[in-house]
């Protein structure tokens, strides 16, 4: 089972006895994942779509419980995946859909009974802070998704309409979350992209397990990058003092060549003759060799007299 199917079936298990956070919560789902038809015969009726039967069962309970509806539950094998069965929830004119969708802030009453679509997130259904939070939690089973926090970090709800998706943005971002909205062929996308952002949206939402586990992740990998980070830097470094050793003692073995090493001053000649015993040990090793003792910038300084005189000779 996926991270987001995860974080969902856990948001299934939230109980909220508020009639105002269910109604919100239900008026996400049916905004974000249902489809209204109008028919002359039977009147007008909804449907909502899902493959987690968890978001199936949260959605017949809160219709039983905020309307006393029993919807009906189809469930249709998915032929084109050959795997997850597809369970449609729907709600009839018997059933008082319209009176339900108004009261879901997705329809809205005009004149005369006219009855027109709201695209906007009714601000009687998002009117307390307790119910923005179970409007979020809505949107994210019926349209959200979230990728495997081992991979990479990124949240996201789908809609198919840009003015659904900015209400939505503009409710993520009151707190402070920085969402974002792009356009993938004919939907748009609100996503989150930071994994501080997302652990914050999580907790918004309940899904505390979810959230615990991510942090887990991101601990987990981060001390992964910190451990290459040090392997490198310790890589690096091994191979600049291994190209200083190998470049000193090409010019030990010059001088030597050329001159010899008793034409070096005693202080030098006793550094090189060192090096060449020693070529795989550090300056700072080098120097604790010598009687007296001298530090890493000394053995450094002499190294780099040896290195200036050899280089005069390959002028010569």
């Amino acid at each position: 089972m996926s991270f987001s199917s995860n974080v969902k079936n856990e948001l299934c298990r939230i109980t909220d006895d508020k009639e105002c956070c269910m109604t919100a919560e239900l008026s996400a789902i049916v905004r974000l994942s249902g489809i209204i038809n109008i028919n002359a015969k039977q009147g007008l009726s909804f449907r909502i779509t899902t493959e987690n039967p968890a978001i199936a069962r949260k959605v017949f309970s809160l219709l039983k419980s905020l309307f006393d509806v029993h919807a009906d539950i189809l469930v249709k094998k998915n032929n084109l995946l050959k795997k997850n069965n597809i369970y449609y929830i729907v709600v009839n004119s018997e059933m008082k859909a319209q009176n339900i969708l108004i009261k879901l802030g997705i329809l809205r009453e005009g004149h005369e009974g006219s009855i027109s679509f709201n695209n906007k997130i009714g601000s009687e259904v998002i009117k307390k802070a307790c119910c923005k939070k179970a409007y979020i939690r809505g949107a994210f089973l019926a349209s959200g998704s979230i990728s495997n926090p081992e991979k990479t970090y990124h949240l996201e709800f789908v809609s198919n309409s840009f003015e659904q998706a900015e209400d939505l943005m503009k409710l993520l971002n009151s707190y402070d979350l920085g969402a974002k909205i792009i356009q993938r062929k004919n939907n748009y996308v609100v996503y989150l992209k930071e994994g501080d952002k997302i652990i914050d949206l999580l907790n918004i939402i309940g899904a505390h397990g979810a959230l615990l586990e991510l942090e887990n992740v991101r601990v987990y990998k981060e001390m992964r990058n910190n451990v290459n980070r040090l392997v490198n830097c310790e890589t690096a470094n091994l191979n600049k003092t291994v190209d200083a050793a190998v470049r000193q003692i090409e010019s030990i073995n010059m001088i030597k060549e050329k001159i010899g090493l008793r034409k070096l001053p005693p202080n030098l000649r006793e550094v090189a003759e060192l090096r060449l015993n020693y070529p795989d040990i550090s300056l700072k090793e080098l120097g604790q060799m010598l009687n007296p003792p001298i530090g890493k910038s000394g053995i450094n300084h002499r190294l780099r007299k040896i290195e200036k005189i050899a280089e005069e000779l390959r002028d010569e």
